[in-house]
């Protein structure tokens, strides 16, 4: 007759088989206890990831207003490059709202890669400058005011930039802006014609401060042999920013493009010209003891 088995509080005795149920199949493991919940939980953490992600896809390509900017004209996150810029969803005020649902049809368009850009017909004859980035507007619109004689198509992924934009644009009563909505680059390669352009202007960019990020720079060698096909010769590329490190990135790739020379007979920095206004923003930085760099120059 064996021994009676004498369970310890660590090792649990066998339970008591239930009347009626199956005997255990011989050499069998049982199951750990609590592993059937533990995968239930599992599944069900992966399936709320799953729908978050999709929801938050969904988010990026609604658009915020009906009629105004896409969420992502081009479906530009299915394109393995890496991006100087990184979009971002604020606040839009009631009149920056405003101004994109009256004006977004007449002077908005999305950068969506589809076709090329009529630009004499855009802009009504006028020569155009691109400008990249061009935050909340108020340099902008004041660029275009005191040159009326000038297209400004101007890029940016920013919408309440956008709307403030075009808000300003028409309580100044300018008509030579076009608020341009999406990835710039695209823009450059898919949507404009060799020598369309007059002039390309890149104020502030986002420096990408951290060593592992220089590459998401905007001003590249690739990114200049791009701007060269598009520019007139003798077009002016403007470039301003007050990080020292970038400011030098700029002016030695510039330098070293063969198709691009410096207005500088001394090869450096220029003097920020009269028609690139004071912007809030920069005055804080000056007054912070920020150098700011204008890099000027011309499409050989």
């Amino acid at each position: 007759m064996s021994e009676p088995l004498n369970p310890t509080p660590e090792t649990p005795g066998p339970a008591p088989e239930t009347p009626g149920s199956a005997p255990e199949t011989p050499g069998a493991a049982p199951a750990p206890v609590g592993t059937e919940a533990a995968t239930d939980a599992e599944a069900d953490a992966a399936a709320r990831r799953a729908a978050s992600f999709e929801r938050q896809r969904r988010l990026r390509q609604e658009p915020r207003f009906p009629g105004g900017p896409a969420a992502d004209p081009a479906g530009s996150h299915h394109e393995r490059r890496i991006r100087s810029f990184q979009p971002r969803r604020s606040r839009v005020t009631a009149g920056q709202e405003d101004a994109l649902q009256r004006l977004w049809p007449k002077w908005g368009l999305d950068i969506d890669g589809r076709g090329v850009l009529d630009l004499p017909t855009l802009f009504d004859g006028l020569p155009v400058v691109l400008e990249i980035g061009f935050g909340m507007g108020e340099a902008t619109a004041r660029m275009a005011a005191e040159d009326p004689d000038t297209g400004i198509l101007a890029v940016d992924v920013h919408t309440p930039g956008q709307g403030n934009l075009l808000g300003l644009a028409d309580r100044a009563g300018v008509s030579n802006v076009r608020v341009a909505n999406g990835d710039a680059i695209i823009l450059l390669r898919e949507m404009l014609e060799p020598a369309a352009l007059d002039g390309l202007r890149v104020y502030f960019p986002d420096p990408w401060p951290k060593k592992r990020h220089h590459k998401r720079r905007l001003i590249q060698p690739e990114f200049l042999d791009l701007v060269a096909q598009r520019l007139k010769p003798g077009a002016l590329v403007h470039c301003a920013t007050d990080w020292e490190p970038y400011a030098e990135q700029m002016l030695e790739v510039l330098t070293a493009h063969p198709l691009f020379e410096n207005t500088q007979a001394n090869g450096g920095y220029a003097p920020r010209p009269a028609f690139r206004p004071l912007t809030r923003f920069e005055g804080q930085g000056l007054d912070k003891g920020h150098v700011v760099h204008d890099v000027l120059f011309t499409r050989r």
